[in-house]
C-alpha cells in the first residue's frame, strides 16, 4: 500500500456549541494521509490536486460554520425555513441562533469533537477523491502555543465570503509589546478576559433585555449577502465594541485599551486571526 501525506494542509476557522462554555471560537490544523493504487503518473494523487481538492471540501463543509451537536439533551430546534434553534447551557441561561442553512453544520453526537469532525469530512472526501485512492486519514489538531490565547466568536456582515456568518470563530495567539519588550501579564489578562467570548459590534445589536430566567441578554441581528441573521446571548458571554469585529479593529482596540492604562508608552499589539495570520496596531 502506498501512502500520501500533506501536513498542515489547511486551517479551519468555526464555531461550536458546548454545554459550559457555550459559544467557542475554534481553529484546527488539517493533516490528511492518502492510502492507495499508484495512478499511471506513479502517484497517489497529484499533490496540487490534494490540496486544491481536499481544501474546497473542508472548506465547503465545515469551514466559518457553526458546528452543533444535535444529541445535545440540552438543545431545541425551532420551526421555520433557517436553523432556528435554542440551547440551554448548563448554567441554565440559552443562546437563541437562527441562519441560513449553509452557515450551519449538525452532528450526530451530544459533544464536538475532532474524531466526530473527522469522520464527517472523510465521508466527503471519499466522494471526492479518484477510486485508487482507498484510504482516508484526517486529522485536526490545535495550534501549539506557548503563550497566552483566547477563543473568540463574531460575525462580519459587510463581508462577501463566510466571514459574514453571525457565529463563526478563532482560537487566536497573541502578543503585546510595550516599550519594545513582550508584556506577559498584558497578554494574560486580555487572554482571560475574552475566555469564550462573543465580540460583538453596537451595530447589530437589536435588543437588550432581561429574559424570564432573570438574565440579561443581548441580541444581535442583521442582513447579509447569504441571509438574514440572529444571535441571543447572555450578556456576561459578549465583549462589545463599537467599530465592527475585523481583526484590524480587534487590534486598534486592543492597542487603545492598553495606551489608555500606559499613555507614556509605546505598544504593540500582534492580533492573531486563528493560525498564522492576524493584524498589528501600535500606539
Amino acid at each position: 500500500m502506498n501512502h500520501l501525506f500533506v501536513d498542515n494542509l489547511t486551517v479551519i476557522d468555526f464555531a461550536y456549541l458546548d454545554p459550559s462554555r457555550g459559544l467557542v471560537g475554534e481553529s484546527w490544523i488539517a493533516d490528511v494521509i492518502l492510502s492507495g493504487e499508484l495512478d499511471d503518473q506513479g502517484m497517489v494523487f497529484d499533490f496540487s490536486d490534494v490540496k486544491r481538492t481536499i481544501k474546497r471540501v473542508i472548506d465547503d463543509q465545515v469551514d466559518h460554520c457553526l458546528l452543533i451537536p444535535s444529541r445535545y439533551a440540552g438543545l431545541t430546534r425551532l420551526e421555520g425555513h433557517q436553523d432556528t434553534f435554542e440551547w440551554q447551557l448548563e448554567d441554565g441561561s440559552t443562546i437563541h441562533h437562527s441562519s441560513p442553512q449553509q452557515a450551519v453544520v449538525w452532528l450526530d453526537s451530544d459533544h464536538i469533537t475532532t474524531s466526530d469532525v473527522s469522520a464527517l469530512l472523510a465521508a466527503e472526501l471519499k466522494a471526492a477523491l479518484p477510486d485508487n485512492v482507498t484510504g482516508i486519514q484526517l486529522e485536526l489538531r490545535e495550534e501549539e502555543i506557548s503563550g497566552a490565547f483566547y477563543h473568540y466568536v463574531h460575525g462580519l456582515k459587510k463581508h462577501d465570503g463566510n466571514c459574514q456568518r453571525i457565529a463563526h470563530g478563532h482560537r487566536s495567539p497573541i502578543r503585546i509589546d510595550r516599550n519594545g519588550h513582550r508584556d506577559l501579564e498584558l497578554e494574560r489578562q486580555w487572554a482571560q478576559l475574552w475566555r469564550d467570548i462573543y465580540i460583538g459590534t453596537e451595530e447589530d445589536v437589536s435588543r437588550r433585555f432581561v429574559g424570564e430566567d432573570g438574565v440579561h441578554y443581548i441580541r444581535f441581528d442583521y442582513q447579509a449577502n447569504q441571509g438574514a441573521f440572529s444571535l441571543t446571548l447572555p450578556e456576561n458571554r459578549v465583549y462589545m465594541l463599537t467599530t465592527d469585529t475585523t481583526v484590524e479593529l480587534i487590534a486598534a482596540h486592543i492597542a487603545d485599551e492598553c495606551k489608555a492604562v500606559y499613555p507614556n508608552d509605546r505598544i504593540r499589539v500582534k492580533a492573531y486571526e486563528g493560525v498564522g495570520k492576524g493584524a498589528i496596531a501600535e500606539r
